[in-house]
């Protein structure tokens, strides 16, 4: 079965998340050292509370045939996405074997860090590794007014089909390597997703009161959006904008997608555009400058983003608006 393939990544997003995906520090290095991996590039979200969920994607090429070292013990899970198949996968929990299962490319293993899983490592592997804290799991549910999960439902060492995960880790893994075109706000936005699919379909958070209705207030959309085209290369958190609010991050996401129509993350994409063509109005600019002006990483970027969105390219809608003002 082949390996798993990222879905492109069109969603134009760029900003301060890139700078996250050069360098592993904490357990992030540990990880790579424990399992012998080769090859590792990561994003970080802190969306929740003051929870920091790491996205590592992660290749090894050797051959070990050796059980891997333990791991920093936490109160936290690894969520992984398979990218490639690993036959006869032996699993060791609080230091014993207790499975030994054939995972495949696009499977979801789920693992207890306070029950120091270990791995035997007898084939090359490429993997996804999503680290959620469970501090991340009970912001969900304070929120949420459900009790907090104690832990996660899944069968140790098992590979389980999960769509979500597997779409959602494939557009991480877009995001991850092409990290100049990556912006906090997206990133944010994808682990608030992924965490609070794991916590019901693994952890049974169920919700026992309403959620607030409704969209934001004039005042809260209009410093959000303020916020948003303030930052036009992304360089801000949803956690800083909900703050701004007055907002749990969950709950901005919702109201702010009911009031604009749009997640954060698109709203500003859209709102480049829209500042993209004013700045082409001026046609001193290049438009390699007006690029960089709207928020883009580069003109290629800003080509197919804005390609995307108008249906021609930037060259071709200024043409265009030249074309039609000189007729007038």
């Amino acid at each position: 079965m082949p390996a798993v393939q990222a879905n492109p990544f069109d969603d134009g997003s760029q900003g301060d998340a890139r700078g996250n995906a050069t360098s592993l520090t904490g357990f992030d290095a540990a990880l790579r050292s424990g399992l012998r991996i080769e090859s590792a590039t990561r994003l970080v979200s802190r969306a929740l509370d003051k929870s920091e969920v790491s996205i590592l994607e992660s290749r090894s090429d050797s051959v070990h045939n050796c059980l891997s070292d333990s791991l920093p013990a936490s109160d936290s899970y690894i969520i992984t996405l398979m990218l490639s198949d690993f036959e006869g996968c032996e699993t060791w929990v609080d230091g014993r074997p207790v499975a030994n299962e054939n995972l495949r490319a696009g499977d979801t293993t789920i693992a207890d860090l306070r029950r120091d899983p270990r791995f035997v490592l007898t084939q090359p592997f490429h993997s996804l590794f999503f680290n959620i804290p469970n501090s991340a799991f009970a912001a969900l549910a304070d929120e949420a007014g459900a009790p907090r999960i104690d832990d996660l439902n899944y069968g140790v060492g098992a590979g389980h089909e999960d769509g979500i995960i597997r779409g959602l880790g494939n557009t991480m893994l877009a995001a991850i390597r092409r990290p100049e075109q990556v912006n906090q706000i997206f990133v944010d936005h994808v682990v608030l997703a992924l965490t609070a699919h794991v916590a019901q379909a693994y952890g049974g958070l169920r919700l026992i009161k309403d959620l607030p209705k409704g969209g934001l207030a004039p005042w809260q959309e209009r410093r959000a959006c303020d916020a948003l085209a303030a930052r036009l290369e992304g360089d801000i958190s949803l956690k800083e904008i909900a703050a701004e609010c007055g907002l749990s991050v969950s709950h901005f996401s919702r109201a702010f997608r009911q009031s604009t129509g749009l997640p954060p993350h698109r709203w500003l994409l859209r709102h480049r555009v829209q500042v993209a063509k004013v700045l082409m109005e001026d046609h001193r600019q290049t438009l390699a400058q007006i690029a960089v002006a709207s928020g883009f990483a580069d003109q290629s970027h800003f080509t197919r983003v804005f390609a995307k969105h108008v249906g021609v390219s930037p060259g071709a809608w200024r043409r265009a608006r030249e074309i039609g003002f000189n007729e007038n």
